[in-house]
């Protein structure tokens, strides 16, 4: 295993990829220290926005927005374009900084920006397809049809686990909707964010428009309370825990403002008699211990059936045994670290309550690299095979634990996927059509993502990302999710000459 980076070593490498993507450190220059969840040694030093600036930030982002929104929106695809281009120049130096500040393996920082490229794809040909409707009208020379028209300014509250990629689902899709950003992300990646928005900025510059279309402000909690709380933002976007989303979303609903939710996941899959085992061990080993399980999308959960849940069991377990698990910027590595000692408590704690629950700790479950690293917390993705369903697994832990149980009855392994709080997202290895139909009907997964001998996770941008229950129930990316960066207009109109009232109301004067 290679040794972890050298504290100063990866502080040059953060500062190094950072300048590359335009940001200039000095402007930033505080108190606050960031650290790398690689080796726990700090990396960043910066100065946070203080709450009270908020207001002045969204007042200067609603100026933007008095301009932006008259801009045809194929002009304002032009400007996502040009950002899609620098995050493809740049795409090795924000990769970096995901990895130094959220612990990424660089295969996976590397998807995460291109993500941020494929939104942007996304959003320019959206931008010649912000389609409404013509209805047919009851009354004779009348014609109705609906206007879609930009939102206002759209507020985004981002997670560590994806430092970059959510915020650029989220401004791709606005900017092209005619809507400004202002961005609080999360306060243990401020430079990705920095870089992200340094590259946007450029982009900005070179079509000369205002750099208030898109805004970052740094900072803990209480920065990103003021912006949630905020009457100027039409939209607040929040990615976190289901702990958040209930504080979130009555502040933002006080004020008859819109929020879009991504809140937790407790995911599912499900392992018929027909699956093929070779294929469902990939997609579930890839899906509960990629990025450390620290996605919403991971694979908590595997539902197998009690003919062949022993043979699944140890074939993730052998996997698990072997997996790479250190530095994740060093090829060949697979599992990189938790985020900090929180995270680690809230694993080991997790596993201590299964085991209490009568599960049974198969594989992993160990620290490692703590001789290397006091700081750093790596531990090996462990698998726990439980009786029954049980409280502890209705609780999403962000760390890569997996719970393997047996059903007898395909309706009784869709009862089980359905129990949970959470419906984010769901899979179903099986070979037995009728099952994987039954699976993606009404009557089956209740999550916004059913997938077929897929895992859980590795969602594509084409399709609107998001999920049901305590979720969240919003939609973000692909699809038509750019519905909730606009607001909709139903029009009427006369070309008659007469004034017929709908419903046969008359009205003579």
């Amino acid at each position: 295993m290679a040794t972890l980076p050298a504290a100063e070593d990866l502080k040059v490498r953060a500062d190094q990829a950072a300048r590359a993507c335009g940001v200039d450190l000095t402007a930033y220059r505080g108190e606050k220290e960031g650290r790398s969840p690689i080796n726990g040694a700090v990396v960043s030093t910066l100065a946070w926005s203080e709450p009270d600036a908020v207001g002045e930030t969204v007042r200067r982002a609603r100026a933007a927005f008095a301009t932006w929104r008259s801009v045809p929106a194929p002009v304002r695809g032009a400007l996502v374009k040009r950002f899609g281009e620098l995050l493809t120049e740049h795409k090795a130096d924000l990769a970096t900084l995901v990895s130094i500040e959220a612990g990424k393996v660089t295969s996976e920082a590397l998807g995460e920006v291109q993500e941020m490229i494929d939104i942007c794809d996304f959003a320019v040909g959206l931008s010649r397809q912000l389609y409404g409707r013509t209805m047919a009208s009851e009354r004779p020379g009348h014609r109705l049809m609906e206007t879609w028209h930009p939102l206002g300014v759209v507020g985004v509250v981002s997670a560590f686990n994806f430092p970059v990629a959510v915020w650029s689902w989220n401004t791709a899709i606005a900017l092209v909707c005619g809507d400004p950003v202002v961005w609080k992300p999360s306060e243990k990646t401020p430079l990705c964010a920095l870089a992200a928005d340094a590259l946007l900025q450029r982009a900005i510059a070179e079509q000369g428009l205002s750099a208030d279309l898109s805004q970052v402000v740094l900072g803990g909690p209480e920065v990103g309370e003021a912006l949630v709380a905020d009457r100027g933002v039409a939209l607040l976007s929040a990615t976190g825990s289901t702990r958040m989303g209930r504080a979130v979303g009555p502040v933002v609903a006080d004020r008859f403002g819109r929020s879009l939710l991504e809140l937790g996941g407790n995911n599912a899959a499900v392992i018929a008699p027909s699956a093929d085992l070779a294929l469902a061990t990939r997609g579930i080993v890839f899906s509960a211990a990629g990025t450390a399980g620290q996605r919403c999308t991971t694979m908590r959960r595997v539902i197998a059936h009690s003919s062949i849940v022993d043979e699944v069991t140890e074939r993730v377990a052998a996997a698990y045994r072997n997996l790479p698990v250190g530095d994740p910027m060093s090829e060949g590595t697979l599992v990189g670290p938790l985020l900090d000692e929180r995270s680690y408590e809230a694993f080991v704690a997790a596993i201590e309550a299964a085991k209490a629950a009568g599960g049974e700790v198969v594989a992993g479950g160990e620290r490692e690299l703590a001789d290397e690293a006091e700081g750093a917390y790596y531990v090996r993705p462990v698998v726990i095979r439980m009786p029954e369903q049980s409280e502890v697994m209705h609780t999403e832990t962000f760390a890569p634990i997996l719970y393997v149980l047996p059903y007898e009855s395909f309706a009784e392994a869709i009862e089980l996927n359905n129990a949970v709080p959470q419906g984010l997202s769901s899979s179903v290895f099986t070979q037995d059509q009728a099952e994987a139909e039954l699976f993606c009907s009404a009557e089956g997964s209740d999550c916004g993502i059913v997938n077929v001998n897929i895992g859980t996770s590795g969602a594509e941008i084409g399709g609107a990302f998001g999920g049901e229950k305590e979720t969240g129930g919003g939609r973000e990316s692909g699809s038509d999710a750019w519905r909730a960066y606009m607001r909709r207009a139903t029009n009427t109109i006369n070309y008659s000459g007469e004034l017929p009232l709908a419903q046969g109301v008359t009205f003579d004067i």
